[in-house]
């Protein structure tokens, strides 16, 4: 019996061991927490960054409202998507003035996948785990983009992808909000939208077309008397109160709930496998266009405060967010570039803003509920109208019949899979088609700057200066192939034609002094030249070949295969000494050369066996 007891004595001095340490150890953890956000929130700048928070937050509740009921889930998972995002991704992100929320292109993604979720399931509830699942792996996704530092490569989208690809998500806005304005719930697609536009127009609602016009004339006019107070919010309390106290008959958001929201993970538990699919591509899409969304705000943020954001922080920092608003039932969203440039405009210069702009959503999700749900879905729709039309790239679609057509068609074309087909293959084929008539450009002008030219006394000038040490008595026998540029995939074609032309000589020189890269392409198109001389007894020699280029040479065999180690000069003008020594004091001395070259190839082939 005391044997038992001491062991039960021994255990209980064990169990409160490990508890004190574990104690210790969590404290020491959560004060070095403490020390490190408090590192990061600087508070040099408090009221400028509690003005610009608080005015942010003024703008983004309207928004956030408008978002969250466009997207299907309701006025408070846009909320939601705005409090828990706006503060952890100001905390963590790489932008100090970045204000964070539901933007329009993510909400139209978001709407896509609640849209076909509840195809699938039949409602938002039953298919809920597919949502939360999709909007988590989102935020994954980003954080794996920032740690692999793809955040400094958005810099790389052309012009006319991006604005084809923001104007037609202004037109999706706008085209989804068409129905809400005149008193209808919107169609699931954008085609329907348009097929059955005739069915809302002919019944429609018409004292939410006068809210929904008066939120849209307050919007723009608003600003011209004062801009102290955002016009969204005036139009919001103005036209909702107009509706409330005048009692018109016009569909509104209706219940929204108040309190700390449930965590939705256990939902994601009941997914079926065959959804796997689906919620990557959805999070796929979602991932991408929240950086593409997040950075490019990032980079007008740095251009209005003269600073320099983390790009890649700043994914880490958007996909933590939007991890944390999955969990409660939040929208995902991105870096907000009116909310942003507001905050800035304010005061706002650090991450204190962020947080105060978050904190100011919590206290309207806790106090105003009740209130939020008397607001009419036209005025919503009116707001939402005024986004669309602020997205949509009126310099890009002005400019059209004046920029080259190979960049005006791609704008279209990627405008046109935006609105009617899928965000991210919009993308793609935006980026596929850029990159292609860039080649073709590339490939054009290398073509046109590459030249082959015989020396002839008959020329009225040397196209290179040191050539003209060549010999009268051989200057007949050699062509010279000016290389100006990379070769590379584009510009295969035209070099083989270029050689096709060349004449009866006996020494093709190439000059590579500025080809500063050859791509696998480039070399096998290379290598398929230097086959097709050697086949009608040509030697080529190289001058001044780069380190890339001979690299690849080299690797492939092409070098000493083809072309001998000792054919590559550094200098033409050691090119020039060769050809003295071999060809021009010699009577026979090309057939000495040829023979030379076998018995080089025959020693490096013994060798390699």
């Amino acid at each position: 019996m005391f044997y038992k007891d001491n062991n039960k004595y021994k255990n209980y001095i064990s169990t409160r061991f490990i508890f004190t340490k574990f104690v210790n150890i969590a404290s020491q953890y959560f004060q070095k927490k403490f020390i490190t956000i408090t590192k990061i929130l600087k508070f040099s700048n408090i009221k400028g960054d509690l003005f610009g928070g608080i005015t942010a937050g003024i703008v983004a509740l309207p928004l956030a409202l408008a978002f969250g009921v466009q997207s299907g889930m309701g006025a408070v998972a846009g909320l939601y998507g705005a409090i828990v995002l706006g503060i952890l991704a100001a905390i963590f992100g790489g932008t100090a003035t970045q204000i964070s929320g539901p933007t329009g292109p993510m909400t139209v993604v978001s709407a896509a996948v609640i849209g076909t979720v509840i195809v699938l399931s039949g409602s938002v509830q039953n298919g809920m785990g597919v949502i939360i699942a999709t909007f988590l792996l989102a935020g994954g996704f980003q954080i794996l983009l920032g740690i692999l530092k793809v955040g400094k490569y958005v810099k790389f989208i052309p012009y006319p992808v991006l604005s084809g690809f923001m104007s037609g998500i202004g037109a999706i806005i706008i085209l989804y909000q068409l129905y809400p304005f005149l008193g209808h719930d919107s169609e699931k697609s954008t085609i329907d939208i348009i097929i059955h536009f005739s069915k809302p127009l002919t019944a429609m609602n018409i004292s939410a077309v006068g809210l929904g016009g008066l939120t849209i004339v307050i919007i723009y006019l608003f600003p011209k008397i004062t801009k102290v107070v955002p016009s969204q919010l005036v139009a919001l309390v103005v036209v909702t109160l107009t509706a409330f106290f005048l009692k018109i008959d016009v569909p509104i958001i209706g219940d929204i709930p108040t309190g700390l929201p449930e965590l939705k993970i256990a939902s994601i538990l009941s997914i079926e496998p065959s959804n796997y699919w689906l919620i990557v591509k959805f999070a796929i899409t979602l991932a991408a266009l929240g950086a593409i969304d997040s950075l490019l705000t990032s980079v007008i943020a740095d251009n209005v405060t003269k600073t320099k954001h983390n790009s890649n922080r700043e994914l880490i920092g958007q996909g933590i967010g939007n991890m944390a608003s999955a969990l409660i039932g939040g929208i995902p969203g991105a870096g907000a570039t009116m909310r942003t440039v507001v905050n800035i405009n304010a005061g706002g210069k650090t991450r204190l803003a962020g947080l105060v702009h978050g904190l100011l959503l919590v206290v309207v999700l806790f106090g105003a509920g009740k209130y939020a749900a008397h607001i009419p879905l036209c005025v919503l729709a009116g707001i939402l109208i005024t986004v669309g039309i602020g997205i949509i790239d009126y310099k890009g679609l002005k400019h059209l019949l004046h920029v080259p057509r190979a960049e005006a068609m791609i704008l279209v074309i990627v405008l046109a899979i935006t609105v009617f087909g899928d965000l991210l293959t919009a993308v793609a084929v935006g980026m596929v088609l850029a990159s292609l008539a860039f080649m073709k450009k590339m490939s054009d002008i290398v073509s046109d700057e590459s030249k082959i030219s015989s020396i002839t006394k008959f020329e009225k000038e040397l196209p290179w200066k040191d050539e003209e040490e060549i010999s009268d008595k051989i200057e007949d026998k050699i062509y010279i192939k000016h290389l100006d540029g990379p070769l590379f995939f584009g510009f295969t074609a035209q070099f083989q034609q270029m050689t096709q032309a060349l004449p009866e000589v006996k020494i093709v020189i190439m000059r590579m002094e500025k080809v500063p890269y050859i791509d696998q392409s480039g070399l096998y198109a290379l290598e398929e030249v230097i086959l097709g001389l050697e086949k009608k007894d040509i030697v080529v020699l190289m001058t001044g070949i780069k380190e890339q280029p001979v690299d690849m040479l080299r690797k492939l065999n092409v070098v000493p295969g083809l072309i001998p180690e000792s054919y590559l000069f550094a200098s033409f003008r050691g090119c020039t000494k060769w050809l003295k020594h071999n060809f021009e004091e010699s009577k026979d001395g090309f057939k000495k050369i040829i023979d030379d070259l076998h018995e080089i190839k025959k020693a490096e082939v013994s060798y390699h066996m």
